[in-house]
């Protein structure tokens, strides 16, 4: 089996409703929303909590930034969010109190930045998540578009399936065979994109072509 089958897809940064049912046309696994303002792909400059919840999909991914936890509370039920991604410095004792007040059913993401190296404590949040995010280091919190050393992940033991973001592209992809615990699912974002929050769709269907 290449390293690249059966990997689960995760398109974030989406904005457009047309572009959001063609993915779902084509299987995508995970819907990836932003809701951290100082993002140029803030959903709700383009959707409303409604349109959201109203997308018949059971993979859609809230992505939030140092928010309060009431907060990512309300926008998770409102806009019926299947998954919960932290893309920001949220510690054990946020995520215990998000964990009693979202839905019992809904997944929780905890992103890691990685920059030159990696000396993430994960012990504290094996049991506290059901996933991690592996994403390139920024002070903007990602979306840099650029990659981290993927090398970097054969140095550690990963205890949950993870999610791989940052600067996934057409031409690094086949990099990923030399990644010794594949990732659960591909996170996508600004590589296939012709704007902020407007996505190349045809990249992406090739991409999903190399994924089956």
């Amino acid at each position: 089996m290449k390293p690249t089958e059966n990997l689960k897809l995760k398109v974030c940064g989406l904005t457009q409703l047309s572009q959001i049912q063609e993915l779902i046309s084509l299987n995508t696994n995970f819907l990836g929303f932003i809701f951290y303002e100082k993002s140029p792909r803030f959903v709700l400059n383009h959707l409303s909590l409604q349109e959201i919840s109203a997308i018949n999909h059971q993979g859609k991914v809230g992505v939030f930034v140092n928010e309060t936890v009431e907060k990512i509370t309300e926008i998770s039920e409102k806009s019926n969010l299947n998954f919960i991604q932290l893309h920001g410095d949220e510690d054990e004792n946020f995520i215990k109190d998000l964990r009693k007040n979202v839905k019992k059913e809904v997944k929780l993401i905890k992103v890691f930045r990685v920059g030159e190296t990696f000396n993430f404590q994960f012990s504290i949040f094996n049991s506290l998540v059901d996933y991690f995010l592996f994403d390139t280091d920024s002070k903007a919190f990602g979306g840099t578009g650029k990659t981290f050393d993927w090398q970097i992940l054969n140095e550690i033991e990963i205890p949950i399936p993870y999610f791989l973001s940052g600067g996934i592209s057409l031409e690094n992809i086949h990099q990923l065979s030399t990644i010794n615990q594949q990732p659960l699912a591909l996170d996508i974002n600004s590589k296939f994109e012709t704007e902020p929050g407007i996505k190349n769709l045809e990249k992406i269907k090739t991409l999903k072509s190399l994924l089956r």
